[in-house]
């Protein structure tokens, strides 16, 4: 059983409705198990999103009939495998990790689960790879280091149209988001990103808090109206 990132007294009770969830909604195929397994045998942080939350980014993109899709933080791949299984055949996910190790591992998964035709994987960091890529995307998915979400949300504008999908991962943080006097600079970067999506007429958000294996934390989903 995957360690919480933001515990709780509850975490155990989370956990379990969250597995119980899993078997019966969104059962993990091969792939994706070995992309887990894989990610934990090369040393890689187990910050991968939940089996439910790889099946709501596949529900999204589904329900929005994304073609482009944006990955801001591959880490091993495994949400890049959900979103790539749930766009067309001739549909791509392009995603963006810093870290080497972590975008060799990625691949390694992403072939093992027979996708590599789907996935344009680019290496570095990720203000240096957007202004090279090809807008629009029809649905953009924001997980990487939270300093820079403000940054990555700018990009995710420019890289859009009307229609397109933003989602935001990690923006309750256990409810340090709360916190207006953190000074820790992920803190900051988080609050900057939501108070500039709350400002921002293009765009209609809201936030989702969860419960779960991964603890207490949370998503905000926006749509670009306006460009």
């Amino acid at each position: 059983m995957r360690i919480p990132d933001y515990p709780s007294q509850d975490s155990d009770k989370w956990a379990q409705v969250d597995a119980w969830f899993s078997e019966k909604l969104a059962p993990e195929e091969p792939e994706l198990n070995y992309a887990l397994a894989n990610n934990s045998e090369q040393g890689l942080p187990p910050h991968d999103v939940s089996a439910l939350q790889g099946k709501m980014l596949s529900l999204f993109i589904q329900m929005s009939r994304a073609v482009r899709v944006l990955e801001i933080g591959t880490l091993g791949g495994y949400s890049t495998i959900w979103m790539a299984k749930a766009v067309p055949q001739h549909g791509t996910v392009t995603t963006i990790e810093f870290s080497e190790h972590h975008a060799e591992v990625a691949r390694q998964n992403i072939k093992n689960a027979g996708l590599t035709d789907r996935v344009k994987l680019y290496t570095g960091a990720a203000l240096d790879v957007l202004p090279i890529l090809e807008a629009p995307f029809d649905l953009i998915f924001i997980d990487a280091d939270k300093v820079n979400n403000p940054h990555y949300l700018e990009w995710a504008i420019r890289l859009s149209h009307q229609g397109t999908v933003i989602v935001g991962d990690n923006t309750v943080r256990g409810g340090s988001v709360l916190d207006s006097e953190s000074e820790d600079p992920n803190v900051k970067g988080l609050r900057e990103f939501i108070q500039m999506i709350s400002e921002d007429k293009r765009l209609e958000a809201t936030a989702i808090q969860t419960v779960g294996e991964k603890g207490w934390d949370g998503f905000v989903m926006a749509i670009v109206k306006t460009m």
